[in-house]
């Protein structure tokens, strides 16, 4: 039998192949995520993709965030399909569903709920808001006030909200799929790094390839809706996912491979705000989903440099002028996750 250190050597891959197929054959040697939970994960990201065309990385991505009990940020140019990614993910899931269009005069109280005079019971009763919902799809949320942003940070921190000294808990799973337009500044208000903070990744939709499109036009020539999903996952199954993703094993080399890189975040000097303690517990529930989604009860090197890039972006602020431009951050970020030296 071989060691969990000797299965990830890439040297005693490139020597021992004979080997790898028996151990392979035995299932013995590593503890794979089992059958069903790969085969909801795989039907999940194939519902999906039903809707949204041609980008099966953005999807798995969206997904693991679901599975590491993250929320999501969805940033990209108008059009290409942000608010489509977040409606097909919240349909193909049996769960309650709340859109919410952010705009200039959206008030906390629309987010939240408000308590309402019944004079039948001659007492206030609180009418909950559309945070009440498994998932919810903040549209363009940087179109609506510092104010109501704010309404967000408990929820998607502690999954709670506090109104008049109340505190009422949240349904699990809970998540919140943001969308923003980064080109737009007209009637716009920047996130805040606390909240920037509060999401485990924000990631890209991208234009489609030609082939993808193709069928998006298709698609519509037909007059089908185009959030139409087929359900595949309820609450329950998404609750036991999460938690199964949760036993993954990350060794100690690998916890301290994330940790070097993050303090080189915090040292390196064109960068003025580093990646804060939330944003180390981010990447590593983030390789844990990831290593699930990809069928190991075991993470690896490779998982932690492939979502350093989602996870730590949007957290860095940087040092000189123009600290928010995102090329900065990926250039910066790039030249220390490859100078970290890798984990063997």
């Amino acid at each position: 039998m071989i060691s969990q250190q000797q299965y990830r050597s890439r040297d005693w891959f490139a020597t021992s192949k004979p080997q790898i197929v028996c151990v392979l054959e035995s299932a013995k040697v590593m503890k794979a995520i089992d059958t069903p939970a790969k085969e909801k994960i795989s039907a999940l990201r194939d519902a999906v993709g039903k809707t949204v065309k041609g980008k099966k990385e953005t999807i798995e991505l969206a997904i693991l965030a679901l599975l590491a009990e993250g929320h999501l940020l969805i940033e990209d140019v108008p059009g290409v399909g942000k608010t489509t990614l977040g409606h097909a993910l919240a349909r193909c899931l049996a769960c309650k569903f709340h859109r919410i269009q952010f705009t200039s005069d959206l008030l906390p109280s629309d987010v939240l709920g408000v308590s309402v005079y019944n004079p039948k019971l001659n007492e206030f009763e609180f009418k909950s808001g559309p945070i009440f919902a498994n998932i919810i799809l903040a549209d363009e949320i940087n179109r609506t006030t510092p104010k109501t942003q704010s309404a967000l940070l408990e929820a998607m921190n502690e999954n709670q909200v506090t109104i008049e000294n109340v505190t009422y808990a949240l349904p699990r799973p809970f998540m919140v799929l943001a969308t923003q337009n980064p080109i737009e500044h007209h009637g716009t208000y920047p996130l805040p790094e606390s909240q920037l903070d509060r999401f485990l990744m924000r990631i890209e939709v991208g234009y489609p390839d030609p082939a993808a499109e193709k069928e998006i036009l298709k698609r519509f020539s037909n007059g089908n809706h185009h959030y139409a999903a087929e359900t595949v996952l309820d609450p329950t199954e998404v609750v036991l996912l999460q938690e199964q993703s949760r036993k993954v094993h990350i060794d100690d080399s690998i916890v301290d491979y994330m940790i070097h890189i993050v303090n080189r975040t915090r040292e390196h000097p064109e960068i003025e705000l580093g990646i804060s303690p939330r944003g180390t517990a981010a990447l590593f529930r983030a390789t844990q989903a990831l290593a699930m989604i990809d069928g190991r009860s075991f993470a690896l090197p490779d998982d932690v440099k492939k979502l350093a890039h989602p996870i730590f972006e949007h957290r860095l602020v940087l040092a000189r002028s123009g600290a928010r431009l995102r090329t900065g951050a990926k250039r910066v970020l790039a030249e220390i996750v490859d100078q970290v030296p890798v984990p063997a």
